[in-house]
């Protein structure tokens, strides 16, 4: 009862503005973390400033004192909505959110987030940029008149809880458009909904750097240590590959132990290696010449579009959603059955045997990249923006 007066006292403090100006939020979790859905946005961020728009994002929290990638875009304004490496009242902190979905992990959210949020969407016209789906169904249950309201989904819908799936169904038609990543997504999330769907992937960063060394014994993947990214499954294939060839794995996570554990049981030690998180995961590519995506589901893999643009050969499981958008088998790298080891290890010996082919896959790859940057998908967005009635105007 509580929660539901506090949500009924925040969505009056939400006014309504009028449509047209020049401004995009984008709204995260943590804008100075990593992942894939953070460089998407950093990236699209960057491309609206350089063309003239204001854009600024939201961040729901903020503990670390520099961005995981660096440095944010030029021209994109950066707010935490809870900055705690600074006080805010106690109390607020403490008392749990009456916006956030259920499903949402309580740990991000409070009240004081809740407040903070609705003071910044009181002030703000344009374009409403959210990012997951707790925020997308704040986006359509609270956001004024006034705001644009788009929702990106990173994520296939069947990956969600029902419940959440449920609040989807009666909140997300109130959007003013739906992203989805891949024709896949678009078909569940239109079976399930009706906003105004639209197809835009996301978008790999400019790396820089030398190119992979396509000669070099080593396979390389990189993301959190996590089960969807099935790194386990990866081990397990990887058991079958004889030296000198070696595995590098980039991330952190919770299984980075019982990741270990298989490792030293399997007595890889020696050529499989947990190398931690890369600030600088291009570097650490070209090392390798070899990639492989190993995840049990993706929603549009950034990293392996990364690997390819550095001119690897890519391995991936055709796990729901991305690979097979991504990847033509044989053309550009090697599709494999999701889960299935055996068929992983014999993709990675064909790879391993046959440097011409690793050459070969490896430029188409890097073709394949470049069609992803963010010259050439962020037009779309702006296309997009344009057909909602907003865009950049004259600045004062």
């Amino acid at each position: 009862m509580l929660l539901r007066l506090a949500r009924q006292l925040l969505r009056h403090l939400v006014r309504a503005q009028p449509r047209g100006d020049d401004t995009v939020v984008i709204v995260l979790m943590s804008a100075w973390g990593m992942g894939g859905t953070i460089r998407a946005a950093h990236n699209l961020a960057g491309h609206l400033a350089a063309q003239g728009w204001r854009v600024r994002i939201l961040s729901v929290f903020r503990t670390r004192e520099e961005p995981f990638f660096g440095s944010f875009p030029a021209g994109v304004e950066v707010i935490a909505l809870d900055d705690r490496r600074r006080p805010a009242p106690p109390l607020l902190r403490r008392l749990p959110s009456a916006l956030v979905h259920p499903v949402e992990d309580s740990r991000h959210w409070n009240l004081w987030v809740d407040l903070q949020l609705v003071r910044w969407l009181r002030r703000t016209r344009g374009v409403l940029v959210t990012t997951r789906p707790s925020l997308n169904l704040i986006a359509a249950d609270l956001a004024p008149t006034g705001l644009v309201t788009v929702g990106l989904e990173q994520v296939n819908l069947a990956t969600w809880a029902p419940r959440l799936r449920d609040a989807m169904a009666r909140l997300y038609p109130r959007l003013d458009a739906l992203v989805t990543l891949t024709e896949e997504d678009g078909s569940a999330y239109a079976g399930l909904l009706r906003p105004r769907l639209e197809l835009i992937p996301n978008t790999v960063r400019l790396m820089g750097g030398a190119d992979a060394d396509l000669a070099a014994p080593v396979v390389v993947a990189a993301g959190r240590l996590t089960g969807q990214k099935g790194f386990d499954l990866l081990i397990e294939a990887f058991a079958e590959i004889d030296p000198p060839w070696t595995l590098r794995i980039f991330g952190s996570g919770h299984e980075r132990a019982a990741l270990q554990a298989m490792i030293d049981a399997r007595a890889l030690g020696d050529r499989v290696e947990l190398a931690g998180a890369a600030p600088d995961l291009g570097a650490e590519l070209a090392k390798a010449s070899v990639f492989v995506l190993s995840s049990r589901r993706e929603g549009y893999p950034l990293v392996l579009l990364e690997a390819m643009s550095k001119g690897l050969a890519v391995a991936a499981f055709d796990c729901p959603t991305g690979p097979r958008d991504i990847v033509e088998d044989g053309v550009n790298g090697l599709l494999v059955p999701a889960n299935d080891t055996t068929k992983l290890a014999a993709a990675l010996r064909t790879l391993i045997d046959d440097e011409a082919l690793r050459r070969r896959l490896g430029a188409a790859a890097a073709a394949t990249a470049a069609e992803h940057t963010i010259d050439a998908v962020g037009p779309r967005w702006e296309a997009l923006f344009a057909e909602l009635r907003v865009g950049p105007g004259p600045r004062s």
